[in-house]
């Protein structure tokens, strides 16, 4: 199937995905340096409050999975998820405090919770198994590359206000907050508006929090995952790294730009490629990549390695992101897929609240304890990657035998 033939749904949520990207990466990537910057918030509370904020999001992306397969219909859910995070953004112009942020990315991450498992269903309702990885793969692609464009957009703020400085400000903030709301709009208008609601054949009426009538090979799948988040703490710490290892601002939205250029021009060609040679390759590939990379994090000497290593780190994306959602739609029957959406990105959100937490203590500790250092959440994420490596092997043979 070319590009061109593909189901108007795949696009339409490719481009939704697009704005909202360019809308939310503005702000998300600055947000560390606000919190450290201007409100002088230890990264343990930063990690705290990241995890809050997936945490919330985990939950409703359980429920609203499930719902969705009930009610046998997935585009409203998703709208109601993109309004309300564009709803939340401009509230941040405001912030004067850690508890009004966190106040702001808890609306915002209940605003993902309510779209992420009815969008993919959708996606994957839509589109033919034998092109799946590559309709997420391209899904992806158009949400790095919106990604990209969005942190153009702060660059260039940052630029016209404050260029060559390494501390962010107040007023540079805002003016990136104010900017970011036009793309979160029309992104929630195109979707109403174009997307077409694609219903299932039947309607789960299995509870949201059940893991019954899934196989083991879902749950071992789920298990992997689990403990390859635990030590896949926010990116606002490889951020910090960056500026602690001396990268000024522009330099460090620069670094960020490398990422999702090589994230977004990869997505599509190795979700392809998923389709072809299999899920299972990519996965385990990319986590055992993801380990050399973060291990090369903590080792990072100067600002350009981090600069470089974050680089590398786009290609990790684009191996697992596509393949990896492609491949929970492989393990599930259609008429559970709402559900098996909700609870993967529901235990991967779970997972993310102790891997921050773990990830901000680790580096700066709390109270009287300093911690480890900028290096130790980096090699815990090493091991935690190799740790869901060996479990996804036995998930494989698993597999295999099955099929014998």
């Amino acid at each position: 199937m070319k590009l061109p033939q593909l189901p108007r749904n795949v696009w339409v949520m490719t481009a939704t995905s697009f704005l909202t990207d360019i809308s939310s990466e503005m702000i998300a990537n600055l947000m560390p340096l606000f919190l450290s910057n201007v409100l002088g918030v230890g990264t343990a509370l930063i990690g705290l409050i990241d995890g809050i904020a997936e945490t919330t999001a985990s939950l409703m992306k359980l429920y609203s999975g499930a719902l969705s397969d009930r009610l046998g219909k997935r585009k409203w859910l998703a709208v109601a998820g993109y309004g309300l995070s564009t709803v939340a953004k401009p509230f941040l112009y405001f912030a004067s405090s850690w508890g009004w942020v966190l106040g702001v990315r808890f609306a915002d991450r209940m605003g993902k919770g309510i779209r992420t498992a009815p969008r993919d269903a959708l996606i994957a309702g839509s589109i033919d198994e034998k092109q799946r990885g590559l309709a997420f793969g391209l899904h992806r692609a158009g949400d790095t590359a919106g990604a990209f464009i969005g942190l153009g957009i702060a660059a260039l703020v940052i630029y016209l206000t404050q260029q060559g400085a390494t501390l962010l400000t107040r007023e540079t903030f805002q003016v990136v907050v104010l900017v970011s709301f036009i793309p979160a709009l029309l992104a929630v208008v195109l979707l109403a508006w174009l997307a077409r609601d694609v219903q299932t054949e039947k309607k789960s009426a299995l509870p949201a929090f059940s893991l019954a009538g899934f196989d083991g090979r879902f749950k071992l799948f789920l298990l992997a995952s689990i403990l390859f988040t635990l030590g896949n703490s926010s990116d606002a710490f490889i951020i910090l790294r960056g500026q602690e290892r001396g990268l000024n601002l522009l330099q460090i939205m620069g670094m960020l730009m490398t990422f999702n250029a090589v994230y977004s021009l990869l997505s599509g060609p190795l979700g392809a490629l998923s389709d072809k040679i299999g899920r299972r390759k990519l996965i385990f590939g990319g986590w055992l990549f993801y380990a050399l990379v973060y291990l090369g994090f903590s080792l990072a000497q100067t600002g350009a390695h981090v600069w470089a290593l974050f680089g590398l780190y786009g290609l990790f994306y684009a191996l697992t992101e596509g393949a990896a959602k492609a491949f929970v739609a492989d393990l599930v029957p259609d008429e559970m897929r709402g559900r098996a959406y909700g609870l993967y990105h529901a235990s991967l959100a779970l997972s993310a609240f102790p891997a921050s937490l773990i990830a901000g203590l680790l580096w700066q500790g709390w109270g009287a304890w300093t911690g480890f250092g900028p290096a130790a959440p980096f090699l815990f994420g090493s091991v935690m990657a190799l740790a869901a490596v060996a479990v996804f092997t036995v998930q494989s043979q698993g597999h295999e035998i099955q099929h014998s």
